[in-house]
C-alpha cells in the first residue's frame, strides 16, 4: 500500500485544482500499456495533474513484469503506485488476448475501458480524458461498429458537433501547430461528395470556439486549404473552389470581421510556412494560428512529417476534454519495450494544460460570492 504523507492545507487546495485525467489503457494487445507506464515514470505528469488508469489491473500489471525484462528498458511507473479504476473482464475475454495481436477480445477490452471512462467523466469524476490507443479491426471484430473513438465519445455525450484537432509543439521553437481536419475516416472518392459549405462552416465554428475557449486566442488568422492542386486553377483542375469553396470563404469572412481567414490556399504551399515556423526559419508570428485541411491525409500528412512522435489528437465539441496521442497501436512491436512515449506524453500534459484553460475561463465568467 502506498505511504499517505499528511497534506497541509494549500497542498489540498493544489491537489484539488489539479486536472483529474481519466487515461483509458486503449488496446491492451498494443503499445498502449507501455507508452502509459513510460509516459507515467515522469515525475513532471503527477506534479500538472492527477491521472486515474482506466483499464484492467491485471493486465497492467502483466505488461509492466514483462517489460521490465525487455533490453534496453526504459524508466517504468510501477502500477502498484497508480491510481486505476479496474474494468473487470470476463476471464474467456481476458486469457484471449494476446500481446501483439488485436482480436476481438483486446477490442471488447478496450471499448469496455472507454464506455467507463466517458460515463465516469459525464457523472464528474473526471475533467477529461485521455485515450490510448485502439485498433478499429478489433473493435468490429467484438462487434462495435464505430469509425473510431471520436464518434463513441459524441454518441454517448450527447454531442452534436465534434472534430478532430491536432495540436503539436514545436521542440525547435515552441511555436504550436493546431491543424483541425474537415472530414475525417472516409474513402478519398467520398471527400467532394462530403465537403459542403454547412459542414466547413460548422467546423469552422468549432475551431474558432476552439481557438478562444482552449488557446486564448480571440482574433485568429486561420488558414483554409483548397481541395484540387493549384485550388482548381480558376476551374480548371476542379470546379469546387468556383462553385462553392470561394463563396463560403468570402461569406465568412463578412459573417466574422474580428478573423482572418486565408484561403482557398494551395494544399502544396500551404504547408511551407508551418514547416518554416516548426524548424526556426521563419518568426513563427508569420504561419496562421490554425490550419483548415479538407480531408485526412491532406492535413496529417504535413503534421506527422513534422510532428510524427509528439503531435495530440483533440476531440473538439465534447462536453470535455479528450485527447490521444497521434499512432495507433503498432501491434508488430508490442512487448518489446521499444514504443515511443513522447506522444503519450504531449496527450496527457496537452490535456491538463487544456482543462486548466477552460477552468480558468469559466472562473473568469462566474460571478464571486461575497
Amino acid at each position: 500500500m502506498p505511504t499517505i504523507h499528511k497534506l497541509h492545507e494549500k497542498d489540498i487546495i493544489s491537489v484539488q485544482s489539479r486536472p483529474r485525467l481519466a487515461l483509458t489503457l486503449g488496446d491492451p494487445a498494443g503499445i498502449g500499456p507501455e507508452v502509459i507506464l513510460k509516459a507515467l515514470a515522469d515525475p513532471e505528469i503527477s506534479k500538472s495533474c492527477d491521472v486515474t488508469i482506466v483499464g484492467s489491473r491485471d493486465l497492467l500489471v502483466e505488461i509492466f513484469t514483462k517489460l521490465k525484462l525487455a533490453k534496453d528498458s526504459q524508466p517504468l511507473a510501477n502500477p502498484a503506485e497508480l491510481s486505476i479504476l479496474d474494468v473487470s473482464l470476463d476471464k474467456h475475454t481476458q486469457d484471449e488476448i494476446l500481446i501483439g495481436t488485436g482480436n476481438a477480445a483486446s477490442g471488447a477490452a478496450s471499448f469496455a475501458y472507454m464506455e467507463t471512462a466517458i460515463a465516469q467523466t459525464l457523472a464528474n469524476q473526471f475533467d477529461g480524458i485521455v485515450t490510448g490507443p485502439i485498433a478499429k479491426s478489433a473493435w468490429k471484430a467484438a462487434g462495435y461498429n464505430y469509425p473510431g473513438q471520436t464518434e463513441l465519445l459524441a454518441q454517448k455525450s450527447g454531442a452534436k458537433r465534434v472534430g478532430m484537432l491536432f495540436v503539436a509543439r514545436s521542440p525547435h521553437t515552441h511555436w504550436t501547430l493546431c491543424t483541425l481536419l474537415a472530414s475525417t475516416h472516409i474513402p478519398l472518392s467520398q471527400v467532394p461528395k462530403v465537403l459542403t459549405p454547412q459542414l466547413m462552416t460548422e467546423k469552422l465554428d468549432l475551431l474558432v470556439e476552439c481557438l478562444e475557449k482552449d488557446f486564448g486566442l480571440e482574433r485568429a488568422r486561420i488558414a483554409i486549404a483548397g481541395l484540387n492542386p493549384h485550388s482548381g486553377e480558376q476551374g480548371q483542375l476542379g470546379h469546387e473552389e468556383q462553385d462553392w469553396l470561394i463563396p463560403w470563404i468570402e461569406q465568412e469572412r463578412k459573417n466574422r470581421p474580428n478573423l482572418q481567414l486565408d484561403g482557398p490556399i494551395p494544399p502544396d504551399t500551404m504547408w511551407v510556412k508551418p514547416g518554416q515556423a516548426w524548424y526556426g526559419n521563419i518568426d513563427p508570428s508569420q504561419a496562421a494560428d490554425a490550419y483548415l485541411a479538407l480531408y485526412h491525409d491532406q492535413g496529417l500528412i504535413p503534421v506527422k512529417l513534422m510532428a510524427f512522435d509528439r503531435a495530440v489528437n483533440t476531440s473538439i465539441g465534447l462536453p470535455f476534454v479528450r485527447t490521444s496521442p497521434d499512432h495507433g497501436t503498432a501491434f508488430d512491436i508490442a512487448g518489446k519495450g521499444i514504443a515511443d512515449a513522447t506522444s503519450m506524453k504531449a496527450a496527457i500534459e496537452l490535456a491538463a494544460q487544456l482543462v486548466s484553460q477552460r477552468k480558468k475561463v469559466e472562473n473568469t465568467k462566474t460571478p464571486s460570492r461575497i
